[in-house]
């Protein structure tokens, strides 16, 4: 199966480094994804907005033959979403790296602290404490030597869906911050962060309890889920 690998905010396709063997040693084609305006520090993100995240996305999918499965860690999971909602009968399934779709018109994050065109990494303490799980003084240096400051507008554009498809695709959501349990109960309380997720026809959740960025703290784990997610089993749902 190939699959495409979206990474989250200020990383790119290096990224998934630790976990890409994984899914290589399954037997998947993996194309990990650096999307524009993170190529490099210097890179120009003027003009750079969700859509076009998600175009490149799209643009992944219709260079590949057949079916194709998108991984979409944190912000990248809303990338994931709309390239769903564009191509649904082109994804075999979605899986939510400590994410998860993205509603008609809500945007990823805009209370992040914009600097020109960009937001760079802030510092740790604008993070909450479950962000940080397993996240120690070594990762952290790593994380902030390879982070990219991320387009602006990725963050604040609304999101526009249109294909009411996106339903049927099945997902995995790999819940890393808070539990699954947890998850079930905003569904079931309705909150609106929820509402989205809770229309999805096919949900499958797996829990893998650390912090954020499990591709830097459970590589592993991330990747033998991700592999358990894409079984046959799984897939034919």
């Amino acid at each position: 199966m190939d699959v495409i690998l979206i990474p989250g905010f200020w990383l790119d396709a290096s990224s998934w480094q630790r976990v890409a063997p994984l899914l290589e040693e399954a037997g998947h084609t993996v194309h990990a994804l650096t999307l524009p305006g993170l190529e490099s520090r210097d890179a120009d993100r003027a003009g750079i907005g969700l859509r076009t995240h998600i175009d490149a996305v799209v643009a992944a999918v219709d260079a590949l033959p057949g079916r194709v499965v998108l991984v979409g860690h944190s912000g990248g999971g809303a990338i994931a979403h709309g390239a769903a909602d564009a191509r649904p009968d082109r994804i075999a399934r979605v899986v939510y790296v400590d994410a998860g779709p993205l509603g008609q018109g809500a945007c990823i994050n805009d209370e992040l602290p914009i600097v020109g065109d960009e937001i760079p990494l802030p510092p740790w303490g604008a993070f909450e404490d479950e962000d940080l799980v397993d996240l120690d003084e070594a990762l952290r240096a790593e994380f902030r030597a390879r982070a990219i400051p991320e387009p602006a507008a990725v963050a604040t554009d609304g999101i526009e869906l249109s294909d009411e498809r996106r339903y049927e695709v099945p997902i995995t959501v790999i819940a890393c911050e808070f539990p699954s349990a947890l998850l079930t109960e905003w569904i079931a309380a309705d909150a609106p962060f929820t509402r989205e997720l809770a229309k999805v026809r096919h949900v499958d959740y797996v829990d893998l309890p650390t912090g954020h960025w499990p591709q830097f703290t459970k590589p592993v784990q991330l990747g033998q889920a991700i592999v358990t997610a894409l079984t046959p089993s799984a897939a034919a749902e």
